[in-house]
């Protein structure tokens, strides 16, 4: 059942998130397993440690329903850019709004920290997400890196505008 992001509130994650973050990430890539390698997978459906590792590496945001964590993102600083990493929702909740809500929530903190640009990877394979990215103004570069452990990805970037 699709639930409307009006119903989702977005924060910080925090540690004891960490499973639950784990958890989505295996949910909301699970169907895709068999186009990644194992290397692959293994890198995106990271373990809770490598979520709480993440946290203290950079920001990581959670959307919450009623009951359950639904989306999350985190990003790490690159250079004068913020690269975003781990963006997934649960596949109940996929085209509700919450990916373009969690996108948004990153672009903001990425303004208000005086970035210069966003950027994220992804698979060829992953048409809806990259569907979301672009629709939100994300542009495919020739950047890299262009595999994650034998699993092809390329690089979408996003200049920020500081008008707003």
């Amino acid at each position: 059942m699709k639930k409307p992001h009006s119903e989702v509130q977005i924060r910080r994650a925090e540690c004891s998130d960490a499973a639950s973050i784990s958890a989505l990430l295996h949910q909301a890539f699970f169907e895709f397993r068999p186009l990644y390698t194992d290397g692959g997978f293994t890198a995106t459906a990271i373990s809770s440690e490598q979520v709480e590792n993440r946290i203290r590496e950079g920001p990581v945001w959670i959307a919450l329903n009623a009951v359950a964590i639904v989306g999350t993102g985190s990003a790490i600083q690159k250079d004068e850019s913020l690269y975003i990493r781990g963006m997934a929702v649960h596949p109940a909740v996929r085209s509700s709004g919450i990916g373009k809500f969690l996108l948004r929530t990153i672009e903001e903190f990425a303004l208000a920290s005086g970035y210069k640009r966003l950027l994220l990877t992804t698979t060829p394979f992953l048409t809806a997400a990259i569907r979301l990215y672009e629709g939100f103004g994300f542009e495919r570069t020739t950047d890299g890196p262009h595999d994650l452990f034998g699993t092809p990805l390329f690089a979408m970037t996003k200049a920020l505008d500081r008008s707003r």
